[in-house]
């Protein structure tokens, strides 16, 4: 069975409230006397009830030890503390029949800080000894260190002198031997400079000499390319404009022929047109005469009978032309001084019909029978 004692608020030996939770593993013992203990001891009560009774009796024994130790004791040595509260406990419930296999500390914790400020306290300590050990240190270093370089300057101060003094022997005959060089070299250097001189004097001879003869060649040169330059113009510009010239020269010709001959033909098309249409009025005219000349033969061989069939067959055209404004008409109102009605002024009316034939046309109607009846009878 796995137990988990809590003690909470519990006061030390110092007077600190902790809160401690562990956790236990019992179990029921298997000799047959202790079995039988546990048996008189539990009868009649489930697991739940053994559970509660070894919990209260751990929990019991972890107050007592609780309040006769220290808070470091208690935190520091968690392994100690958890094997005094299971030897203090272990004969109390093997009485009962049930044997404790292990017990540990889970959590030790306090309201008030005091284990983090204890923590703190020590972490400080730690530090301050921690400063005072580097610092200490670190002065017997510096004091190390500068004793090794008093000793390394004072070598280093004796090797440099030893190698001034071999640096300055040196330089000396180092001087004396580049004096001498130098005067070798400086005679060295002044005839290879005559010798320069005479040698550059002679190529720049030889230069103008080549420079005399390339001059002469672009001279040369310059003269053909003028001559095929002049040549060039003569083909690409002056010939071509020759040509042009005489192309346009060509056109404005053929334009003046072409000119000329529209307007010779434009003459003839309209003399021909003329013509034509004088022989249309010409044809007209004596197909009209011919027709006028028969028509007064034939009025003239049936006399008056045929002008007044004439006069007939016009009377319609005459009759619609004269009645053409009175279709505009809408009404048409008859005012007469007479007590007469609208019939008998319309007879009025076709009576006169006659004489205005007669005036227009020179034709008498009234010789008509037809018209003389209806004349006479209205008379």
């Amino acid at each position: 069975m796995t137990l988990q004692p809590r003690c909470e608020d519990v006061e030390t030996a110092e007077g600190v409230a902790l809160t401690v939770t562990g956790v236990a593993q019992v179990k029921i013992m298997t000799e047959k006397e202790l079995l039988a203990v546990a048996c008189e001891q539990f009868l009649g009560k489930n697991v739940q009830d053994v559970k509660n009774v070894v919990l209260q009796t751990l929990e019991g024994h972890l107050r007592s030890i609780l309040g006769t130790l220290t808070v470091e004791q208690i935190y520091q040595d968690r392994d100690q503390f958890a094997k005094l509260v299971r030897e203090v406990a272990a004969p109390d419930v093997g009485r009962m029949g049930i044997e404790i296999l292990s017990f540990t500390i889970k959590d030790v914790y306090d309201k008030v800080d005091y284990l983090s400020s204890l923590g703190k306290t020590q972490t400080a300590a730690v530090r301050r000894d921690a400063d005072i050990g580097v610092a200490e240190a670190e002065r017997d270093a510096g004091i190390r260190e500068a004793e090794c370089k008093k000793e390394m300057l004072d070598v280093k101060f004796m090797a440099d002198t030893k190698i001034a003094d071999s640096k300055r022997a040196f330089e000396l005959q180092k001087a004396a031997f580049s004096e001498e060089v130098n005067i070798k070299t400086a005679e060295a250097q002044l005839a290879y400079e005559l010798q320069s001189a005479r040698e550059q004097q002679k190529i720049r001879q030889e230069e103008i000499e080549i420079e005399v003869v390339q001059r002469k060649k672009q001279i040369d040169v310059e003269e053909k390319e003028i001559i095929r330059m002049e040549k060039e113009l003569i083909a690409t510009v002056k010939r071509p404009a020759e040509a042009e010239a005489y192309r346009i020269q060509q056109i404005a010709e053929g334009e003046k022929v072409k000119q000329v001959l529209i307007a010779q033909a434009e003459a003839d098309k309209i003399r021909k047109i003329g013509e034509a249409e004088a022989f249309v009025i010409e044809a007209i005219g004596m197909a009209e005469a011919e027709r006028m000349k028969l028509k007064a033969e034939a009025l003239q061989q049936y006399g008056e009978a045929a002008q007044l069939a004439l006069v007939l067959d016009a009377l319609p055209e005459i009759a619609a032309k004269v009645a053409a404004p009175l279709s505009k008409v809408d009404e048409i109102v008859i005012l007469s001084g007479e007590s007469s009605n609208t019939t008998s002024e319309v007879n009025r009316l076709l009576a006169e019909i006659p004489a205005s034939v007669r005036a227009i046309t020179g034709v008498d109607l009234t010789k008509i029978p037809l018209i003389q009846k209806a004349t006479g009878a209205q008379a």
